[in-house]
């Protein structure tokens, strides 16, 4: 197969010769030790042959009356006489390729998305300074997230979040401000109370007087650690309540998977990829690292008028792809772990489910529908002002 490429790069002529005894002829140049590559008989007087180029030397010395006549260049000499034939077009497609793969890969307008006009020009002066600007050439994915995390670590006081996307040749950047919790503790004098019905499985008290003990149940609303420091059940002093409480809570799900399941999901790598189409073939250019799965936008192309032909730039986002058919008992574990997950995402660091059970499970045609029991471990803290009582005397018109 190397060899047969090899020979297609060879140089040889086609050449149509007319005589009268065309075989004495053949025969003379295989005396000559002419390459004979390929023969076509036309009629009794007239063949079609092709050699090599150094070969057409000896051609011409042994024709005599024969006529010869040259129909055919190949290999290297066609596509240098094609190149030069069209050698204005190829340089106008290449410069006109250049640009527009400048032009794709320049940043037209930064946005940012934000109420504050101090957010959005603190992060536009930021932008600026990491080389995030009009008429500036695109960032890497890896760039943007380290610019983003710096901008970040910078503002961390002030921002909360931030995210740039690429919108074709705009940056469009969204951003969170920070709240930060004011709340004076000198004036707000409070309890800390259930925020749902629970087991009460640890009360950490910093402030304030533990009324409830752990392992009791309790309401929603119950109060837990009081601020209201009592001495033989007279109030002596209100104070701000602080701790936390770790209650038991139940939940109940129910959950829906299919036996057959597909799930595609972006993880965040994108590329733009300059791509030549011809008919249903594409071609991408300098993409060493192609994605497994994709999902394709087209952005810019040149088409051919007439021929199914194209040059575009597609933006290509990377996909993870599950496809699977699943057993019974297979989708009925993945429901619990997706109703698991859903519990999980909720939880904080200290938070944990303690228990899970399958109540009941039921198939209705291509899915799985399972009913289950959580019991978890979840912060149930809450407040609730103190609100001071004030007798009341009422005064009497003598």
């Amino acid at each position: 197969m190397k060899n047969g490429l090899i020979d297609r790069f060879k140089n040889t002529i086609t050449v149509k010769i007319k005589g009268k005894n065309i075989e004495r002829f053949m025969k003379r140049l295989v005396k000559l030790n002419t390459d004979l590559l390929r023969i076509n008989y036309i009629k009794y007087n007239e063949i079609i042959i092709r050699i090599k180029k150094e070969d057409l030397e000896r051609l011409e010395e042994a024709k005599t009356i024969y006529e010869v006549e040259v129909l055919d260049v190949h290999g290297m000499d066609k596509i240098k006489m094609l190149l030069l034939k069209n050698k204005y077009v190829i340089i106008s497609i290449i410069i006109s390729i250049i640009i527009l793969i400048y032009l794709c890969n320049t940043i037209f307008s930064v946005e940012v998305v934000h109420n504050n006009p101090e957010i959005r020009e603190i992060i536009l002066e930021e932008l600026k300074l990491n080389g995030i600007e009009n008429y500036k050439l695109k960032k890497s994915y890896d760039e943007l997230q380290k610019i983003k995390k710096s901008i970040i670590e910078k503002y961390k006081d002030q921002i909360e979040w931030l995210e740039i996307e690429s919108v074709g040749t705009k940056y469009i950047v969204r951003v969170e401000e920070r709240i930060l919790n004011k709340e004076d503790s000198n004036y707000l004098k409070r309890d800390i109370i259930a925020k749902k019905d629970a087991l009460i499985l640890n009360v950490d008290a910093k402030k304030g007087e533990i009324v409830v003990s752990e392992k009791t149940y309790v309401k929603k609303g119950q109060t837990i650690i009081t601020g209201d420091i009592k001495l033989y059940e007279e109030s002596k002093n209100q104070i701000m309540a602080e701790g936390e409480v770790y209650g038991e809570v139940w939940y109940k799900a129910t959950v829906e998977y299919p036996l057959r399941y597909k799930e595609e999901t972006l993880t965040g790598k994108r590329k733009k990829v300059l791509v030549f189409k011809f008919l249903n073939y594409e071609i991408e250019f300098f993409n060493f690292h192609k994605f497994k799965f994709k999902r394709v936008e087209e952005e810019h192309g040149i088409k051919h008028l007439f021929l199914p032909i194209s040059l575009t730039f597609q933006d290509q986002k990377e996909l993870t792809v599950i496809d699977e058919d699943l057993t019974p008992e297979e989708a009925t574990e993945k429901a619990i772990e997706k109703a698991k997950n859903k519990i999980e995402n909720k939880l904080s660091e200290k938070e944990y489910i303690i228990d899970t059970k399958k109540l009941k499970v039921e198939q209705n045609n291509s899915k799985i529908i399972v009913e289950v029991f959580f019991s978890v471990c979840e912060n149930i803290t809450d407040y609730k002002e103190i609100v001071e009582n004030i007798e009341m005397e009422e005064i009497k018109e003598e």
